[in-house]
């Protein structure tokens, strides 16, 4: 009999998760597929891109909706870092309300959008909005469905690449997860700085570890789960608090909104947030490899326990021995040196615990993980948008 995730394949289709269960596991293998696809796939990214993000009067505009945006969110800062071009992280949920305080017609500008399906209608009417509005648009589609009407009508236009992902990553449960950290991944090595062979030995490298960590991390927290919590908080700082709120929306989602959860960072959750906490809550404070962000991580973990309103105030992440502070989940051995992953390299192997605990936490409610939602109220692809013009355009 085969298990998955600490449960019998069997266990999982009785409860209703097993798409949700396969779709986390698998990972470390649809990034390595992810990892061979780009790389027979380089000369043409470079076609494409040419000096583009080496030009300071470029723009890089990163967009999606829900986890889609998420994604724009946790790389933006680091690829905006690492060029002269601006690279901004806009929802398309707010490109087509507000286009006029994101968009300039003049200065030339890259959309990349995210997508699971490539159906989504904000997907679509963003890059029409864009052609509308901007001169000379061009438009980077990352998408884990050749059927999707974002890539099947852009296909052949000269101001477009198509980047389809590895088959299996575009998920048939209803939450994004692998669809999620595979198109991260791909913006991160398309995008990246640096060399090329470097970029893709990371996502094996990554690959690895989450191997190690799925065996790890899936009974302690199944256990963690049964927990009888209410509220969930994630904390984190720089690309991470993307990552958490990612994390918050998993929790939303696969509990049916049973469980409230929040995200924020560390040192703003001092700012009102805190006032949620309960004898009924979580908090997870994610931590970073960054000196100074963890002093600020540390006071906060222990200003929480000294509290005691929270029972469970834990921390995931990398580990410093010296700083008493154990993640609450065996981290793999981390490469150090010229192989070292920073923050936003590390996301898709922190997502994969977030991803666990939500799982496991519908299950614990008796709810069904691969749809949620029976009665439709929130769909896979969203449902019931209608796009309307700007003046006419």
């Amino acid at each position: 009999m085969s298990s998955l995730l600490h449960r019998e394949n069997t266990d999982w289709q009785r409860l209703g998760g097993l798409h949700t269960a396969e779709e986390i596991d698998h990972q470390p293998a649809i990034w390595r597929a992810l990892a061979a696809t780009l790389g027979g796939q380089q000369p043409r990214i470079d076609r494409f891109l040419g000096d583009w993000l080496s030009q300071p009067g470029h723009r890089v505009i990163l967009t999606g909706a829900g986890s889609s945006a998420y994604i724009g969110e946790m790389v933006a800062d680091t690829l905006n870092a690492a060029w002269p071009a601006e690279v901004r992280a806009i929802a398309s949920t707010s490109l087509l309300t507000h286009p006029e305080l994101y968009l300039r017609a003049e200065q030339p500008t890259l959309l990349v959008s995210f997508a699971r399906s490539g159906n989504s209608p904000e997907s679509l009417a963003t890059v029409e909005l864009l052609r509308g509005f901007v001169a000379r648009p061009r438009f980077l589609n990352i998408t884990c469905n050749a059927q999707g009407e974002l890539m099947t009508g852009s296909e052949g236009r000269e101001d477009t690449l198509n980047l389809l992902m590895p088959e299996g990553s575009c998920d048939r449960g209803f939450a994004m997860t692998s669809s999620l950290s595979t198109m991260m991944l791909a913006a991160l090595a398309a995008l990246g700085a640096g060399p090329w062979t470097e970029r893709i030995a990371r996502i094996g490298r990554l690959a690895g570890l989450a191997e190690t960590a799925l065996r790890r991390w899936a009974e302690p927290v199944q256990a963690l789960a049964q927990q009888p919590v209410q509220r969930i908080v994630y904390l984190g700082s720089g690309a991470q608090e993307a990552l958490a709120r990612e994390a918050a929306l998993k929790v939303l989602e696969l509990t049916s909104g049973r469980v409230m959860a929040v995200a924020n960072s560390p040192l703003g959750f001092r700012h009102g947030p805190k006032s949620m906490l309960d004898g009924e809550s979580l908090v997870v404070v994610l931590r970073s490899r960054g000196e100074v962000a963890r002093r600020y991580e540390h006071d906060l973990v222990q200003e929480l326990r000294r509290d005691g309103v929270a029972p469970h105030v834990l921390t995931l992440g990398p580990e410093d021995e010296a700083e008493a502070l154990p993640s609450f989940l065996p981290v793999p051995d981390l490469p150090q040196g010229d192989a070292a992953l920073d923050d936003v390299w590390l996301i898709p192997l922190w997502l994969i615990a977030a991803q666990l605990l939500a799982l496991n936490k519908s299950v614990a409610l008796g709810l069904t993980p691969d749809n949620p939602f029976p009665d439709g109220t929130v769909n896979r692809v969203v449902q019931g948008v209608t796009i309307h013009s700007h003046d006419g355009r």
